[in-house]
């Protein structure tokens, strides 16, 4: 299994890093982790019309690493939200279905454009709470952990 992660930004937080470090750490025996990250864009207005062209600039930034062979999914506002367990079901279907390359993005602090949206058929939303877009990659990586574990029917907490 490989699995890809394209972000906006950088992890700045030395505890936000050690947490998704020990993630990565722990997927290693089951998946090969791929973490791209993708530069944010700088603005200084606020405007509506301003905050729609820097998510479509972030967007375009991160379907370049795109590989439409890869299972898509967008951590997205209006995604689907899914338990621990439907979410390990729903990488157990798709293995089964001969999917073994996952590839999931995360837009930057302004939210994803429309560019992206339209690309991505499949949207998942970790929380209905706002989570800063660094955040939504501990509890990604935590959660792709869980349901890995979850699969194998091994315990979760070490």
């Amino acid at each position: 299994m490989v699995i890809t992660i394209s972000a906006i930004g950088k992890i700045k937080e030395k505890w936000m890093k050690e947490g998704i470090d020990e993630y990565l750490k722990r997927l290693k025996p089951f998946a090969k982790m791929n973490i791209i990250e993708h530069e944010e864009e700088k603005f200084s207005k606020k405007s509506e019309e301003i905050k729609k062209q820097v998510m479509e600039k972030e967007s375009i930034k991160l379907l370049k690493s795109l590989k439409y062979t890869d299972c898509c999914i967008l951590l997205d506002t209006s995604g689907k939200e899914m338990s621990s367990e439907e979410l390990a079901s729903w990488f157990e279907n798709k293995m089964i279905s001969g999917k073994s390359r996952f590839h999931f993005f995360i837009g930057g602090p302004l939210g994803n454009g429309e560019t992206i949206r339209k690309n991505i058929k499949f949207k998942l939303c970790l929380s209905k709470m706002t989570l800063t877009h660094q955040m939504a990659r501990l509890i990604l990586v935590e959660q792709i952990y869980r349901s890995i574990k979850i699969i194998k029917n091994e315990p979760y907490h070490l």
